[in-house]
């Protein structure tokens, strides 16, 4: 089942992980007080509504408490982001995601229930959006609109593999930088190299075959 996400917030940030989440075909409520933000973003995520998340009663109206993950993206308002993020905490949503302003207010959203804070200058709106869709992901970095650099974990279905039998290259057009065995890394592996449970693979490509390769050779955790 495609998960649910909601964010809160639709500055530079928020709609960078709006956008993604979206590319991902995930559903997304887009939520922000201003209306040409909502109204910029309507045509690009499932829903989009105007409303002050810092009022429960426009949360419980917008059905929060179903979302999966929510991510709070307010900009420069520390008390509308600590609100915020309380009320989800009470309202018992799943999973909360919030941006810090800087590290006081990081210490008052883990106190208050947020279940990971992120900070602007060190997470990047699509890295975070390609973590919480993909279990399998464990680190994402962007080199372009196109390509990027992830590290996946190879589980089961991988395990006793040899590099050469799985014929990434052709198949999907990916290659392997570097294989990360507990504390040792293996740079560009020799093809015979045999995988194994709880590897973890440093793979380069472009974006929509780095997705090919996480929906059909690596297990989900």
């Amino acid at each position: 089942m495609k998960k649910q996400f909601a964010v809160i917030g639709l500055g530079r940030f928020g709609g960078s992980i709006c956008r993604a989440l979206a590319s991902e075909g995930m559903d997304v409520l887009a939520i922000d007080l201003d209306e040409e933000k909502v109204k910029e973003y309507a045509s690009i995520v499932t829903q989009a509504a105007i409303a002050d998340t810092t009022d429960e009663k426009a949360l419980k109206g917008l059905g929060i408490r179903n979302f999966d993950h929510v991510i709070v993206a307010i900009g420069d308002n520390i008390q509308a982001s600590i609100l915020t993020t309380l009320i989800l905490d009470e309202m018992d949503v799943r999973h909360i995601t919030v941006k810090a302003q800087n590290d006081y207010h990081e210490k008052v959203l883990r106190r208050i229930g947020a279940d990971e804070v992120v900070h602007p200058e060190r997470d990047i709106g699509v890295r975070i959006a390609h973590n919480v869709v993909s279990r399998n992901v464990l680190d994402y970095l962007e080199l372009s609109d196109e390509y990027s650099i992830v590290e996946l974990a190879a589980g089961n279905k991988l395990d006793g593999k040899k590099i050469i039998d799985l014929d990434l290259r052709s198949k999907y057009g990916c290659n392997i930088l570097a294989i990360k065995r507990g504390d040792d890394i293996h740079v560009s592996p020799e093809p015979e190299e045999s995988l194994q449970n709880g590897d973890v693979l440093i793979v380069i490509g472009a974006d929509e075959d780095i997705n090919r390769v996480e929906n059909y050779w690596i297990d989900e955790a």
